[in-house]
């Protein structure tokens, strides 16, 4: 059966065994003598639409081993022709798959239009550079129409990039995917894979809430960060109207940096001062003050000169008491100091060194002082 598209395939494979063979390009004045033509074929690949493309068995089984065991099957007479049958898919399907074992290329517009049968037939024949070639193609053309098509055809294929991105665009437009033809079929004839859809979903928005969560928690604990700086800030070197008990507030002509957190701090260590509800443990405010003292001196490394009231006495009666709360203070301490260091390795390079020296140097204004502990 004589049809130009049927001899598309070997055209290409003189083209490549010209290329392979010989220069780059004639020489001028006349014919290449290095360029060699191909054989005769040897084999015929047989099509749905009864198509034969002639082939070469040498070059086929160079490139995948399936079809080398097909070539290397015993014939039952040695006169009769080898054909190799590749069929349910398109004639032109087949030309470009045949034309992509001797050229190793593949035209976009065979790409977009016989992409799936190409993954296919690279699946069934082991051709993984056309496998690759086809998975990246197939996910650029991804759609809400075609993914639940493409999805199943990856689970068969073997393609887990192509799978994993066919889950993640179900997921992220679901109600759409829900509503086509595809879902549909999907649900009356494979309930299995609609299962694994369905528990990537829950489990991609499980781990959405938990980053959720996680983000929520680092930005509670870098807030506890930021008073605890602020805190040894007020009590060490005073911030506008609250200062160490040996000294008058510094008053700075400049707005603190901090100047949110230390103002809130300020007016809770002026409550929690002359609250009357204190000592029986019925305001709320001052329990809040209480537990952010505590866990001040759950992190602080140097109780005998902090200047942080009562610092010394929670790291005795901690020390004393062995209760198992105290555990919960330290992990949640620990929590604090991690957020703390992570939001200083998120800072710029610059700011990190700027922020490092001002610790240096408040450090070396705290050794200039001499080791008291504030009480209020």
């Amino acid at each position: 059966m004589e049809d130009p598209n049927a001899n598309a395939a070997f055209a290409a494979a003189e083209n490549f065994y010209g290329d392979a063979y010989g220069p780059p390009s004639p020489p001028a004045g006349g014919a290449d003598p290095f360029r060699r033509e191909l054989p005769e074929p040897d084999v015929w690949i047989l099509t749905s639409g009864g198509l034969r493309i002639p082939a070469h068995s040498g070059i086929l089984a160079s490139v995948s081993p399936v079809l080398e065991n097909i070539i290397d099957q015993p014939r039952k007479h040695r006169s009769s022709e080898r054909v190799i049958p590749i069929l349910g898919v398109p004639c032109d399907a087949v030309s470009a798959f045949v034309g992509f074992l001797y050229s190793s290329r593949c035209t976009e517009d065979q790409m977009q239009k016989y992409g799936i049968h190409l993954l296919a037939l690279s699946h069934v024949y082991l051709v993984p550079q056309l496998k690759q070639r086809c998975t990246r193609a197939l996910i650029r053309q991804l759609t809400v129409e075609n993914v639940v098509d493409v999805l199943q055809l990856a689970r068969l294929c073997d393609a887990p990039d192509l799978y994993l991105r066919c889950l993640k665009l179900a997921h992220a437009h679901f109600e759409s995917v829900e509503a086509t033809e595809g879902w549909k079929f999907l649900q009356k004839h494979d309930p299995w894979l609609e299962l694994e859809i369905l528990q990537f979903i829950d489990e991609a928005e499980l781990r959405k809430k938990k980053r959720r969560r996680n983000k929520e928690d680092q930005s509670l604990y870098l807030e506890l960060s930021e008073a605890m700086v602020c805190l040894e800030h007020i009590c060490t070197e005073g911030c506008t109207s609250v200062g160490p008990c040996d000294a008058e507030p510094l008053m700075k002509k400049e707005p603190c940096g901090k100047f949110t957190i230390c103002r809130g701090i300020q007016l809770s260590i002026k409550h929690f001062a002359t609250c009357e509800k204190r000592v029986g443990g019925g305001c709320s405010r001052c329990k809040s003050m209480w537990q952010l003292l505590r866990l001040h001196s759950s992190i602080c490394d140097q109780p005998d000169s902090c200047r942080v009231p009562l610092c010394r006495q929670f790291k005795l009666r901690m020390h004393q008491e062995k209760r198992k709360d105290n555990a919960r203070w330290k992990q949640l301490a620990k929590k604090v100091i991690s957020a703390k260091v992570l939001s200083s390795l998120s800072q710029p390079k610059r700011k990190r060194a700027e922020d490092l020296r001002e610790e240096v140097g408040d450090r070396s204004i705290r050794s200039m002082r001499l080791p008291t502990i504030a009480s209020h």
